[in-house]
C-alpha cells in the first residue's frame, strides 16, 4: 500500500469515529463575540477618523494664522545710495 493510500485510510478511520459534542451555546457566544469585535473596530475607526479630522482642522488654522507661504519681512534695511 502506498503512503497516500495509508493516509486516506487513516483519515477515513478518524472520520468514522463519533465526533465530539459541540456546546449548545457555542453559536450564540460566537455571534456575540463577533458583534463585540465589530463594535470595537467601528469605534476605533471613528476615533481614527475624528483624530485625522482634528489634525486637518489644526493644520488649516495654523496655516491661516501663520501664513507660511508669504515671504518673511526683511530683518535689515536696504543700503541707502545717493545721500
Amino acid at each position: 500500500m502506498s503512503g497516500t493510500g495509508r493516509r486516506e485510510d487513516e483519515i477515513r478511520r478518524m472520520l468514522d469515529t463519533p465526533h465530539p459534542q459541540v456546546p449548545a451555546e457555542l453559536a450564540a457566544r460566537a455571534a456575540e463575540r463577533g458583534a463585540r469585535l465589530l463594535r470595537c473596530r467601528r469605534v476605533l475607526f471613528r476615533l481614527w477618523l475624528l483624530t485625522a479630522a482634528a489634525g486637518v482642522v489644526a493644520f488649516t488654522v495654523w496655516a491661516v494664522v501663520v501664513q507660511p507661504w508669504q515671504v518673511p519681512p526683511a530683518e535689515t534695511t536696504p543700503p541707502l545710495d545717493g545721500w
